[in-house]
């Protein structure tokens, strides 16, 4: 597969997308004013301990505290390495090879952490919707081909590195680097590369380790001690392997220092970087910008003419797959099955290209077949290997429901590039006009008696004013006959649809 690196980078914008055989897979995006701090190293100091949620509130000098759970302070000599089940530094999962024992039942908080007491915690999770950032103090320093876990003796591979033999070679060389107190994961660009890359990999680690100790010893709570790279080196580190052909970037300054950075730290991978100098917009010369806007369209249509909805709420997205305009060549139960398999391939693009985590239920039109049924989910499992994020399904249940979950780290796109509708505040609904032409007549004849003999003014919308003055006319007769009051209707063109007032007058 052909993938390409494209970065559009401003003063205070960098976006980057992934391009697999010329469609965007991955696009990321980071904001001056809201850099991206997962991975990030704090002095912290601990505000509140909340022994009935098993967890404690962390300053480290964010707009919000941030979460830390129980499970996720080290206990030195602890033997708790539950935490490395889904890890390689990134995305990928980790396959510990040290024989692990059974985790011990987690201390109370209350006995792990103390009001006021400064403690050095990594962010795991970005603050998402109305949670802060949830922390660990577990540390872990991403290389380019390793994870340095200080504290543990542990030796890992990632699980995406299929090949045994490979496997075994890896884990025979991080035997032999490895130092006492310093556990090490392969991570799955590491395949292939021999031991002096690794080993050179370590020495820079250990360099940068060194670095973060000394800053935890002179830093004052709450401050950050070690910032991970920016969005573009990033998915250098993490991105860049050897089917990536291409680097094209349109910011000359990040030009030279990506070219540096490769020739420093990457000097095996051959990729072709170049500067983008033309006069379009390097996301309108790619078709990127326009993915970005069908990003936030809840409707996604499929080539066969069927769709797929996309609705997220904060834990929960949910996706429902529709033949529509599809009918098919044969029967039904063939529409149906092409349709679910097509919308398999959708979906799993859309969860990458979106960056939707968490928990995540398809409902996929409902197979007579379990022949069908296991198509379209080893479809699904095979469309998910080529993500960067730990995904796993669920199996399909009798009513066409599937279950997947996805590691979530940041706010998906969606959520990052847009905010709750002001009208609406998020419920993507807002009342008809009709519903609201009722509300006013019923306020009307709510405050009548006690102003008969006044004016009442009323002041709408247009297109609820016109629906008052026509269809509801004799409603509005009635309650002035009756209450004895003069009921004037006024437009006003800066309201909203369900924006009115009713003011009477002395």
């Amino acid at each position: 597969m052909s993938k390409e690196i494209i970065v559009n980078s401003t003063l205070n914008e960098a976006r980057v997308a992934v391009l697999e055989n010329g469609n965007p897979a991955e696009i990321l995006i980071e904001r001056a004013h809201s850099k991206n701090v997962a991975g990030n190293i704090y002095k912290g100091r601990v505000i509140k301990v909340l022994p009935g949620i098993q967890s404690a509130f962390v300053d480290i000098g964010l707009s919000k505290a941030a979460f830390l759970p129980a499970a996720d302070v080290y206990v030195e000599n602890g033997e708790r390495v539950s935490f490395l089940e889904a890890m390689d530094g990134t995305q990928d999962e980790a396959d510990v090879d040290t024989p692990v024992p059974e985790p011990k039942e987690v201390p109370p908080i209350e006995q792990l952490l103390k009001e006021g007491q400064e403690i050095v915690v990594q962010v795991a999770k970005e603050s998402i919707g109305q949670k802060g950032a949830r922390l660990t103090t577990h540390l872990t320093v991403p290389g380019r081909y390793i994870v340095l876990m200080p504290g543990y003796e542990h030796v890992g591979v990632s699980r995406k590195i299929e090949e045994e033999e490979e496997r075994e070679r890896l884990r025979l060389i991080l035997k032999e680097i490895k130092k006492d107190g310093m556990g090490l994961i392969a991570r799955t660009v590491s395949a292939g590369h021999d031991r002096e890359e690794i080993v050179a990999d370590l020495d820079y680690l250990e360099r940068l380790w060194a670095k973060i100790m000394d800053n935890m010893a002179a830093s004052k709570a709450p401050c950050m001690i070690y910032e991970d790279h920016g969005l573009i080196f990033r998915i250098l580190r993490d991105t860049a392997t050897a089917d990536v052909s291409r680097i094209i970037i349109d910011n000359k300054a990040d030009y030279l220092k990506i070219k540096s950075f490769l020739r420093e730290y990457m000097p095996d991978m051959n990729i072709e970087v170049s500067l983008y100098t033309n006069d379009i917009p390097i996301f309108d010369y790619y078709n990127i910008e326009i993915e970005i806007g069908r990003i936030l369209d809840k409707k996604v249509w499929l080539k066969s003419g069927g769709y797929i909805v996309i609705d997220q709420a904060e834990a929960l997205t949910v996706i429902d797959v529709n033949t529509g305009k599809f009918v098919g060549k044969r029967n039904f139960e063939d529409t149906i099955l092409k349709t679910n398999l097509e919308a398999s391939k959708e979906i799993a693009w859309q969860l990458r290209l979106r960056n939707i985590g968490g928990i995540i239920i398809v409902d996929f039109i409902d197979m007579a077949k379990e022949e069908n049924r296991q198509k379209v989910l080893k479809t699904m499992d095979l469309e998910l290997k080529n993500d960067r994020a730990k995904a796993s399904v669920v199996n399909i249940s009798p009513l066409g429901l599937v279950e997947i979950t996805r590691k979530r780290v940041q706010e998906s796109l969606t959520r990052s590039l847009s905010e709750p509708c002001p009208y609406c505040e998020g419920r993507g609904i807002v009342k008809s006009k009709l519903t609201v032409c009722y509300d006013i007549l019923r306020e009307v004849r709510r405050i009548a008696p006690f102003f008969r003999g006044k004016k009442v003014y009323i002041e709408a919308h247009p297109d609820v004013v016109d629906l008052i003055l026509d269809d509801e006319k004799e409603s509005l007769d009635e309650i002035e006959l009756m209450m004895d009051i003069d009921v004037e209707v006024m437009p006003n063109e800066t309201f909203h649809i369900h924006d009115y007032e009713v003011t009477p007058m002395d």
